[in-house]
């Protein structure tokens, strides 16, 4: 690796003040916005999904200062990367603030938190979340395929797919999914088949996590977890056939699960 010159790294932090100026308006904004939001506030989880989008944002801008390194000085800005991590989380937790952390959970059960984001379009909430999931593909690529954070994508990418599948209200978008003539007809198959991915590459990510690397048993579990959302989501969208096959793949998961436990060949 090239050495670094005194000039190169005045001019590196020279061309990153107008991200890091942004950065620092932007986490000014949240903490004035946290200091007014209180339980109860009638608008309180629009102001999260507002927060949410400005995390994304920020998260993008350290990315950039990321890229700036690597033109102007050759190296990764590892600092950069890592606070576009912990921004990416707090995007996450104020959406499983509204809609839950909660993986494997009846629709019904959601109703109360949906009702009061009622008035967030279907457009809207499938923007956010595909903005928040290009901000953690970007985010993994950044890393690089030999981080040290790698392993920890699973759980931010399944903790994603979990928030993306809550934030959708099947009970209404399953009538639009049913009837082609619906001006959110389109929109809604593309949210479906984006959850339906999601939920899949969730559930074999935490059993791969567990099989080469942590022998957990709480990554299988939350692999299995992500199956049984599957099965309910597959159940809700009339595919019967492909639930029932879902539910048999959990059972041998489960299986395997009890087995390693009980030979010791799991924490």
């Amino acid at each position: 690796m090239a050495k670094i010159s005194e000039e190169m790294r005045l001019h590196f932090n020279e061309v990153i003040i107008p991200y890091k100026e942004k950065i620092s308006a932007l986490l000014a904004k949240e903490k004035t916005m946290l200091n007014g939001m209180h339980k109860g506030d009638i608008d309180l989880e629009n102001k999260k999904i507002l927060l949410c989008e400005d995390m994304i944002y920020i998260s993008t801008l350290y990315m950039a200062q990321n890229s700036l390194s690597l033109k102007v000085l050759g190296v990764k800005n590892n600092d950069a990367l890592n606070d576009a991590r912990k921004v990416l989380y707090k995007a996450i937790i104020y959406m499983e603030e509204i809609v839950t952390d909660k993986i494997d959970v009846p629709y019904l059960d959601l109703t109360e938190n949906l009702e009061k984001i009622k008035n967030i379009s279907i457009p809207r909430r499938f923007m956010l979340i595909k903005k928040l999931g290009l901000a953690i593909s970007m985010l993994k690529e950044a890393f690089g395929e030999n981080s040290k954070w790698k392993l920890s994508f699973v759980e931010l990418e399944g903790r994603f797919a979990t928030i993306a599948k809550n934030l959708l209200d099947m009970r209404e978008c399953v009538k639009y999914y049913f009837d082609p003539s619906s001006e959110n007809y389109e929109l809604v198959a593309l949210y479906i088949r984006l959850i339906e991915k999601l939920l899949k590459d969730s559930a074999n990510a935490y059993r791969n996590k567990y099989e080469t690397s942590s022998r957990r048993i709480d990554d299988m579990r939350n692999g299995i977890k992500f199956l049984l959302a599957l099965r309910k989501f597959y159940i809700a969208i009339g595919k019967t056939d492909v639930a029932d096959e879902v539910k048999r793949k959990a059972l041998v998961w489960k299986d395997k699960m009890d087995s390693d436990h009980k030979n010791g060949l799991s924490n």
